[in-house]
């Protein structure tokens, strides 16, 4: 996890603005410094937006076709995940984080270095260039690990199988995976940003970015309005290429672009099932 060290004792009032997100940092290191600067922090901004990330979605997943207006975006309408398939998949989250995540982070206290907190804020530009630069990266590693582990059968069925559970993904499915792939995401995750030397705002600006893409991804609705129909030229696969994953397992590998699976031979386009009279649950 991204260690903080604690700011000088002394700390300086908030000064006049550098540039226009500095009045923002300038409060969280006058007024929250023991807060953002602890290496808990990182955890618990990632884990609080997975699980309010996810909450709409399960609230539509639950109400069905009684919201016609959502409803008709339902990728897999004749599969509707249960409450009792989304509490196995964020109790599975939670104890993940609870048993493996936390103790990580104990751990590293320890051994890990501590970089201290800048006075400056980042500019806008540099919060997009580095988001960008992560996403990016993380997007190649883990479209390589993906591939890796769909075409190893061992490796899917002790590491990756969990994930694939369900063919038809939910938002509390994001984060349902095992505990070896879980800390591959979390060791990327969190050193990407410090080996491309990015600012803490930057990081915690990905850190939740890169959460609502996750998410999104697993949403199981093809809803016009989400990243993949607002970002031109198809760069993001989203819900449907992720959907489209659970479907045919060898293919759509990306996490959030789609450029690796375009020039690897690995997109495969959705095709939108229609639903049926009387619906039928998840398998």
């Amino acid at each position: 996890m991204l260690n903080i060290s604690e700011l000088p004792v002394q700390l300086l009032p908030p000064r006049a603005s550098d540039c226009l997100l500095q009045p923002l940092w300038d409060y969280l290191l006058f007024h929250h410094r023991l807060l953002i600067s602890s290496p808990f922090f990182p955890v618990l901004l990632a884990f609080s937006s997975y699980f309010f990330f996810s909450i709409p979605f399960a609230a539509l997943d639950i109400l069905g076709e009684r919201v016609p207006l959502f409803f008709q975006y339902k990728i897999q309408p004749d599969r509707q995940p249960t409450v009792g398939m989304m509490a196995k998949s964020f109790m599975t989250a939670l104890y993940n984080h609870i048993f493996f995540v936390l103790p990580t982070v104990i751990i590293s206290i320890y051994i890990l270095p501590t970089p201290t907190l800048p006075q400056d804020a980042p500019t806008l530009h540099q919060v997009f260039t580095e988001g960008l630069a992560v996403l990016l990266l993380f997007d190649t590693q883990y479209y390589i690990w993906h591939f890796m582990h769909h075409k190893h059968p061992q490796l899917y069925r002790w590491i990756h199988a969990i994930h694939h559970e369900y063919v038809a993904p939910f938002s509390w499915s994001t984060e349902q995976l095992s505990i070896p792939e879980l800390m591959t995401v979390g060791f990327w995750s969190n050193q990407d940003p410090i080996l491309l030397k990015c600012h803490p705002l930057s990081t915690w600006c990905i850190t939740v970015f890169s959460i609502w893409m996750s998410v999104e991804d697993h949403i199981g609705y093809d809803l016009p309005w989400t990243l993949n129909h607002l970002v031109p030229f198809g760069l993001l696969g989203g819900a449907p290429a992720h959907d489209m994953h659970h479907q045919k397992p060898r293919s759509n590998y990306a996490p959030f672009f789609s450029h690796w699976d375009r020039m690897f031979g690995t997109a495969v386009p959705l095709k939108k099932k229609k639903a049926m009279k009387r619906q039928i649950h998840c398998e």
